[in-house]
Formats: C-alpha cells, sequence, structure tokens
C-alpha cells in the first residue's frame, strides 16, 4: 500500500512537471486552489486516478490486445498508453488532453516514470 502511495506521489510529480514546464503543449491541468491540498491536491489527485486506471483497467486492456502487441513487436503498447491517459483525463474534469499524439507522447512518458518508480521502490 505504501508502494502504490508513493507511485502516486511520484506520478503527481510528473502531471506536475509535464504541465508547469509545458513539456506536451496539449496536456492541460486546471488546478484547484480552494481544494483540500491546494493546487498540488489536484495533480495528486490525477496521478491517484491514474494510478488506479493504470492498475486495474490496464492489465486486461494488455491481456485483450496481446495480439497486437506481437504482431507489432511492442508498440501496440504506446496506444495502450494513451488510451488509459485518455481515459484518465475522462474521469477527472480538471485535465485535458488535446489530441491523440499528445496522448501517446504522454502515455510514454508517464510509463517511463512509473517504471522508474517501481525500480526506486522495488529495493
Amino acid at each position: 500500500m505504501i508502494k502504490f502511495l508513493l507511485k502516486v506521489v511520484i506520478l503527481g510529480a510528473v502531471f506536475y512537471g509535464l504541465t508547469y514546464f509545458e513539456v506536451l503543449p496539449g496536456l492541460d491541468v486546471d488546478p484547484n486552489p480552494d481544494g483540500p491540498l491546494g493546487e498540488y491536491g489536484t495533480y495528486l489527485w490525477i496521478g491517484l486516478i491514474f494510478g488506479v486506471v493504470n492498475a486495474i483497467v490496464g492489465p486486461v486492456l494488455r491481456l485483450l490486445s496481446l495480439p497486437f502487441v506481437l504482431l507489432t513487436l511492442g508498440l501496440f503498447l504506446l496506444v495502450i498508453n494513451a488510451a488509459l491517459l485518455g481515459l484518465t483525463a475522462a474521469i477527472s474534469d480538471r485535465l485535458a488532453v488535446d489530441g491523440f499524439g499528445t496522448a501517446v507522447i504522454g502515455g510514454l512518458i508517464l510509463a517511463i516514470a512509473g517504471w522508474a518508480a517501481d525500480q526506486v521502490l522495488d529495493r
């Protein structure tokens, strides 16, 4: 449970970094300064939603799309990560993803950050 919460904090920090430094112009977060944790609470909330979507829906999508993943030698996983980011944006009213390209690049960055978090937290 602690590892999942730390991963949520890391994902929230990645969302903050992506939007604050405008790495992806099409990825926008509308922070809520009146929330319980202020603006940072919005990023933690989005990180939590993405973590839950990735933990529950992600394995199902990966299993159902296994033939496409094998056929494309793993490149279809980028489309799955984009779909997970799009689903997170659909669930949250504070996150907006402008297009498919933005979702693919954002999903790739979040997948790399999630993998790095898993590597650090497993030690």
